[in-house]
Order: structure tokens, then sequence, then C-alpha cells
């Protein structure tokens, strides 16, 4: 949090300093929301993180307990359900590799448009952003309905796991468009500094999932008991209504970034300049995404206990993690902006200011993860998941936080490069990191020096602690401040 003297933000001439709203008022700001005509790009550095990343990080964290709310219910219907969500989630790794991958051109792009006062450039972008995604969404929906039973057998899934998952995996894929659609105009909005926005969109979002999800896998009340797929059909209609009312903020009047039916048409030498930036995006979020689907294949080795509870494990650390991408990308929003304002110093600074309040907030979540691993994974197995399923999820949660300080400053570094436009200094680190280090060291560890699944989770703490350390290094040579978007 900022001290007191940082809520001191120099007045316009130069000559005295105005003291800004406190530290409660600043919070109550950032969750209603800044005017348009409010400027990241002057004043304390501290207060513009705050304004950003509090509503940043209010939004990941509905979404974590979204996560865990969602395996808390698929827990109690066994192992192969467990496993069935896994997997799939796995597969969706393809959809949120694009999508996080447009999003971070459209971002970098729509930050620095802000930056440079440029809200109908911010606009034309938002606009080619989303036909992007709906093209690309609506390639994958098709191949996924299609093929979702053969999609499973290839990840390695048991045959009950086939038999009983498809339709759930049918409906997640079928239904990527809203995830698309949600990453998208959220990236909007954050990169534009309407962060309370996007807050409110996931949190309708993730509000009528927690609600439908328990009615449709149990069938309560009028709905039907359709168990894992009752899951995948409450996230959908859930995410599907937070990306319309998201597209229709883009269309009121009074924000940074408002679409009119000029803008409704595809242009494209600009579609090409975004699509541009968005690869190198897209592949650096395809490289982390696919080490993913590589060590789930490994894990596969030992069955679907290891599967499930690497699954619990991982849902429950993302309950730490997704807030923590709300400081990550609160960092990658001013440093789009400040660049866009020509002050690469002051997006330098935000940078490692953010890491540090990142730090201290992974830090505890990660001694807490270290010591009550086991008491919390049990919350989410049951009877129905088994012992050896809490096991392997204990394993994965203690293993895994033991690298949390490193990787909050790995996030923050990586978004920031990202916010600059400069996508392929991080892909670069991932690829050598994930590929090259980590599944290699996971598939010696597990099977070779036959440590287990516990060899897994610890390639996982390696990796990104040596992805911490590298991204530190390059980010100190500066060279992302020349970037041009």
């Amino acid at each position: 949090m900022p001290d007191s003297t940082e809520l001191l933000q120099p007045a316009a001439d130069g000559a005295a300093a105005v003291r800004e709203p406190g530290v409660f008022a600043a919070v109550r700001q950032a969750i209603r929301g800044t005017r348009a005509s409010y400027d990241y790009t002057e004043g304390s550095i501290g207060r513009a993180i705050m304004l950003l990343a509090i509503p940043m990080v209010l939004e990941m964290l509905m979404e974590s307990v979204f996560v865990v709310c969602d395996v808390f219910f698929v827990g109690r219907l066994g192992k192969e359900a467990v496993a069935t969500v896994g997997l799939t989630e796995s597969m969706m790794t393809l959809v949120y590799t694009l999508a996080i991958g447009l999003s971070i051109g459209a971002t970098a792009m729509v930050a620095r448009r802000i930056g440079e006062h440029d809200p109908e450039g911010a606009a034309r972008t938002a606009a080619q952003t989303i036909f992007l995604g709906l093209a690309v969404s609506l390639v994958i929906g098709v191949a996924g309905v299609l093929l979702a039973p053969r999609l499973l057998t290839a990840m390695g899934a048991e045959t009950v796991v086939v038999e009983r998952g498809s339709n759930f995996t049918r409906v997640m894929l079928g239904c990527n468009a809203s995830v698309v659609m949600l990453f998208l105009i959220n990236a909007v909005f954050r990169g534009a500094g309407d962060a309370a926005i996007a807050m409110r969109v996931l949190w309708l979002a993730n509000a009528i999932n927690i609600i439908l999800g328990p009615c449709l896998i149990f069938g309560l009340g009028p709905f039907p008991a359709l168990g894992v797929t009752g899951a995948a059909v409450a996230t959908s209609i859930g995410r599907g209504t937070g990306a319309l009312f998201a597209f229709s903020r883009l269309l009121r009047e009074g924000g940074r970034v408002r679409l009119t039916r000029r803008h409704l048409r595809v242009e494209p030498a600009l579609m090409l300049r975004l699509a541009r930036l968005s690869a190198a995006g897209t592949f650096q979020v395809f490289i982390g995404m696919a080490s993913w689907v590589g060590l789930m294949l490994i894990l596969a080795n030992f069955g679907s206990a290891a599967v499930a509870g690497n699954t619990i494990g991982l849902r429950v650390i993302m309950f730490a993690l997704l807030p923590s991408w709300g400081m990550s990308n609160a960092a990658a929003t001013l440093v789009g902006q400040s660049l866009g304002a020509g002050k690469p110093e002051r997006a330098e600074r935000a940078v490692w200011r953010a890491g540090l309040y990142n730090m201290c907030f992974l830090g505890i979540i990660g001694l807490v993860f270290v010591v009550f691993a086991g008491p919390i994974v049990s919350v989410f197995t049951q009877a129905a998941a088994g012992p050896e399923v809490q096991r392997y999820g204990a394993d994965c949660l203690r293993i895994i936080a033991c690298g949390f300080l490193f990787y909050a400053y790995g996030m923050v570094l990586t978004q920031s490069f990202n916010g600059a436009g400069d996508t392929w200094t991080p892909t670069v680190i991932n690829l050598f990191v994930f590929w090259l280090w980590e599944i290699p060291l996971a598939y010696a560890l597990a099977l070779v020096f036959k440590m287990g699944p516990r060899g897994v989770f610890l390639a996982v703490t390696i990796a990104f602690s040596t992805l911490a350390i590298i991204s530190a290094l390059v980010f100190r040579r500066g060279r992302w401040k020349t970037q041009r978007v």
C-alpha cells in the first residue's frame, strides 16, 4: 500500500502539493471507478496502482471463488468427474491461449492510445479485437463439439472418464466464444483504465456460475441433475451473460472507450497490426499453457487419482494467483499508458512497486498453503474422491506454494513486458523455462528418478523461480522502454 507521502500529488504548476483523498477514500474510488478524465500517468504511483489494482484484484478474487466452488461441487461426484474437469481444462488451454494472446495485444494498444490521449484509436482497436476473437472461437467451437471423445482419449483419459465426461467437454469447447469475449472486452477496459467495469463484468459472470453450478450439477429445485455436465452449462451461461453485459458497456457514452456504428467494420491494416502484436503474445501463452498439458500427460502415468489431486491442488492455488494477476494487469496498464505519455521512468517505478506489493501478498498466502496444505485440500476431497487424491493434492499445493515469492515478481514482470508491447521478450523466456527446462525436468524427476507426481510439482516450483530471476535481469536492461505499438 502507498504511504501517506505517496498520496501527495503535485499541482499542475509544480509550485505546491495537493493532498489527494486518503487510503480508504482511494479504495472506495477504486471500487466505484474513476472518471474518464482521470489520468493515471500523473501524480502518485502508489495511488495509481491502488486505483487499478484493487478492482482487478477483486475481479480475480471472484474468479478464484468460482474456481474453488466449482471444484468443491464437482469433487463430490468422484475422481472421474474431477479428472474430466482437469483434462478438459487442459484442452481449454488452446482457447485461453488465443484469448489471452489477443488480450495482450489489445491491452497494450489500448493503453498506449489512452496514454497518447487518442480515444478514437482505442475504440478502433477494441472493435478489431472483437472481430478477431469471434472468428477464432467459431472454428474452435465446431471442432470441439465434433471431436470431444477423441480429444479426451488423446489426453490419456481412462475409458470411464471418456464415457462420463464427453458432454462436459463438448459444452466447454462448443461455448468457448463466451470465454474469448469475456477475456477480450475486459482487456480493453483494463487497458483503458476502466478496471472497475471489468470487475463488475466478472462478478456478474461468476455470480451466475456459482448459483447455477450446484443447481445443475445436483438437480436442485426445478433444475435437472446433469452431473459434471451441469458445471459446464452453468459456466457457459454465466460467462456468456457477462460477455454480453461487457459489450453493452462499450456502447454506452461516458467511458474511456466507446464503440459506435462507424467502428463496427473490419479494418485490415489495423487488424493485421493487432494480429502481429498478439501473435507473439499468443505463442508466449501457448508455451506456458502447453507445458501444463505436458505435465498432465506425465501425471496421467500415475492414474486418475494423481490427475485429480493435481487438479484440486492447482484450483486452490488459483485462488491465490488470480488476485495476483490483478496486480500484474495493473502494472501492465500503467506501463502502457506511461509509455504512451512519454514517461518510461514512471513505468519502471510502477513495475517494481507492484512487484513488491505482489510479493508481500503471495508470501503470506504461500506460507498458509505450506503449513495447512492437508486441511485445505481435505475440504475439496470428501469420501467420493478418496485419501489418495487428498495426498496428491496436498503435495501439489505445498510444493508449488514454496515458489510463490519468486513467482510474485515473475508475474508482474511478464505482464509489464506485455503492457509495453514487448511481447517477444517474455515469449523467448517462456520457451526456455517451460519447454527446455520445466518439462524435461518434470519427466526426469517423476519417471527417471522415481519421485512420482512430487517430481512434477517440484519441477513447476523450480521453473517459475527461474522465470522470475531471468525476467528481472532482462527487465533491468530497459529495451522494453523503446518498444513501438
